[in-house]
């Protein structure tokens, strides 16, 4: 069978859309049909998460959608392992290439590496076209060829390298869709999900929130910190599975040339750093960055029951303090939190609870939708001080301080923790003080932030020589 003839597999992970996928351009330029597949690795549903794993489902129901759509019979979804499973539908259809968008995370490197050699015994190619950054990760290096550590300069490299221009969209009349015959049924998406997730929900939100006359992109460099007007975008979650590609988000955002446009390419500049960073030192997941920072003596969960009580405490809301606590409940209850509001809690935990940063990138990684390894871990170690281009470790957080700044009328707490709302404004931020005393079913602090705070700096400074 010529090349030609012979169906492209596009093997989906965290690019689930049509439009703007460089792998699926590739898959369609090259075979006579292409057909899509997902795999439902066991290794990757161990741990999906309470945010992730619902999403992960809604999305592949979306995208079976979107397929049949553009007059194909579906997304063909297997479960096992994907040394396995990918070369036995190769054989199967007769394919002469995998199709995928490129993984730099530490788990999809060996993955397909794995794939890439078991496809490799039948003649099979694992061809990577794109991934999920702007720039990818090992693409932009220093003038002495070594990885950035900080991101100011990587930001200029960024800027100086650019980003190329969005890829052909795949015409469905160019396309013969196909699917294997094992296949497992798609899930249909949970109700409560229905209608967010998938590439349709993600492009109108965007396009909504450029639109915006007040809390969009034109104010977006004024009001992203104010938790309670939430004038972010909430576009991480489609970033995370690859509803929209930031490439599509640069391109729309060029023509504004606004402060605010300005300021939110600067956040997906900072997606790539992290991503680039990942790549360079995997074992960031578990370790610090600065090494001196393994040293610093942490109250752990496993070994002290007091730990364990204020860790099940953060995780709950419940500390006493109501900005941390709304943080966390939204986070519970949506599955997202305001990346403000991120960096307040996970503060709280490492600084004024002294539990390692672990703990709370595990949690988030459990409840988050998008929960990325990159992006969620390399941030905790920014606020633990101990990743690159970190947060100095003496910028503790001040959860009473940063509730009056970003959230001055309290609408944020009310929002999210109702015990608080009949709590004058004066004496929101710090329930304990009111006269009338603290509502009978919220907390006391559950320990005094300015003695945390010493706690925190002699703890700091006894490592601070390494």
């Amino acid at each position: 069978m010529a090349a030609a003839d012979r169906p492209a597999i596009w093997w989906v992970r965290r690019d689930f859309r049509l439009s703007d996928n460089p792998a699926l351009r590739a898959a369609a330029d090259e075979g006579s049909a292409v057909l899509p597949v997902f795999v439902l690795d066991p290794v990757l549903l161990r741990s999906p998460g309470k945010g992730r794993g619902p999403w992960m489902q809604a999305s592949l129901a979306a995208l079976d959608a979107d397929l049949r759509s553009v007059g194909g019979p579906g997304l063909t979804v297997v479960r096992g392992k994907p040394s396995i499973e990918i070369p036995r539908i190769a054989r199967h259809v007769g394919a002469e290439r995998v199709h995928i968008s490129a993984d730099f995370a530490p788990y999809g490197r060996r993955r397909d590496a794995t794939v890439e050699a078991a496809l490799a015994d039948d003649g099979v190619e694992l061809k990577r076209t794109g991934s999920p950054y702007a720039v990818a990760p090992g693409t932009l290096y220093t003038e002495v060829g070594q990885p950035f550590q900080v991101f100011s300069p990587f930001h200029r490299a960024w800027l100086e390298h650019g980003v190329r221009a969005p890829a052909r969209a795949v015409d469905p009349d160019e396309v013969t869709w196909i699917a294997a015959g094992d296949r497992l049924p798609v899930e249909t998406a949970q109700d409560n999900l229905s209608g967010l997730a998938g590439e349709g929900p993600g492009r109108r939100a965007w396009q909504k929130w450029r639109e915006l006359d007040e809390a969009g992109v034109g104010d977006y460099r004024r009001l992203h910190n104010l938790p309670g007007i939430d004038a972010t975008s909430h576009m991480s979650i489609a970033l995370r599975w690859g509803h929209l590609h930031p490439r599509t988000m640069l391109a729309d955002l060029a023509p504004l040339r606004s402060p605010g446009a300005q300021a939110y390419a600067r956040q997906l500049a900072w997606r790539d750093f992290y991503g680039d960073v990942l790549f360079h030192r995997p074992d960031a997941v578990t370790k610090a960055v600065r090494s001196a920072f393994e040293a610093m003596a942490t109250d752990e969960p496993g070994k002290d029951a007091m730990a364990a009580k204020r860790l099940d405490a953060w995780k709950r809301g419940r500390t006493g303090y109501p900005l941390v606590d709304a943080g966390m409940r939204q986070m519970i209850t949506e599955g997202w939190m305001h990346n403000r509001i991120r960096m307040v809690v996970a503060s709280f935990l490492i600084k004024d609870l002294h539990i390692g940063w672990q703990h709370g990138a595990a949690f988030f990684m459990e409840r988050l939708r998008d929960g990325e390894l990159a992006q969620n871990h390399l941030n905790w170690q920014w606020v633990a001080g101990s990743g690159t281009d970190p947060a100095p470790y003496f910028r503790v957080f001040n959860p009473i301080t940063q509730s009056e700044k970003f959230d001055p009328d309290g609408t944020y707490i009310r929002r999210y923790v109702p015990e608080l709302t009949d709590v004058p404004l004066e004496h929101l931020h710090e329930p304990w003080k009111d006269p009338a005393g603290l509502p009978t079913d919220y907390p006391e602090p559950i320990v005094d932030h300015a003695m945390e705070r010493r706690e925190a700096l002699d703890r700091y400074a006894a490592i601070k020589g390494g």
